[in-house]
């Protein structure tokens, strides 16, 4: 069984309890911090390794590397093969600063994007700036409404309700 699925069948069981989950969320978050850490203080520093030689130099289980893959994957610049990976497989860890806080953002996690390391790395106006993109890219901006009596959008000349709104 590949490691992926392995970890997402622990981290998303539906045998567990509630407080299980929490108590191991809980504690996964506390180990995801502690690496975060490591992996900002010198962001152009690209760690490889396989996911065993990771798993040891951070200091965590298999697992629990295996899901810190999986929740980093999005925000890496060349993306780990992690739906087939395996603890010899090699991974990297370079990630693009700009998408890692963004995605950190997107994933509520502000134990993650508000850690004193981004402040080595970004200015508050360029947090504030990513931020609010990643916040807007989530709206969903409806256009105009158009009117049954409106000139038809597709440039035809007839009104909208004799034309493409016909069968609306």
């Amino acid at each position: 069984m590949a490691l992926l699925q392995e970890w997402r069948e622990i981290a998303y069981s539906q045998e567990a309890d509630r407080a299980q989950l929490q108590k191991f969320w809980t504690n996964y978050f506390l180990i995801e911090k502690g690496i975060y850490e490591k992996l900002l203080a010198d962001p152009t520093n690209v760690e490889r390794g396989t996911v065993k030689e990771l798993a040891e130099k951070f200091d965590v289980d298999i697992m629990t590397m295996v899901g810190f893959l999986d929740g980093i994957n999005d925000s890496l610049k060349v993306q780990n093969p992690i739906e087939e990976m395996e603890e010899d497989t090699v991974v990297n860890l370079g990630f693009d600063t700009e998408m890692l806080y963004k995605n950190m953002v997107d994933a509520k996690a502000d134990w993650l994007y508000d850690l004193p390391q981004w402040n080595e790395i970004f200015t508050e106006e360029k947090k504030k700036e990513l931020y609010v993109e990643q916040k807007k890219s989530g709206t969903v901006v409806k256009g105009p409404k158009i009117g049954r009596n409106d000139p038809c959008p597709c440039g035809s000349g007839k009104k909208y309700k004799h034309c493409c709104g016909k069968n609306k």
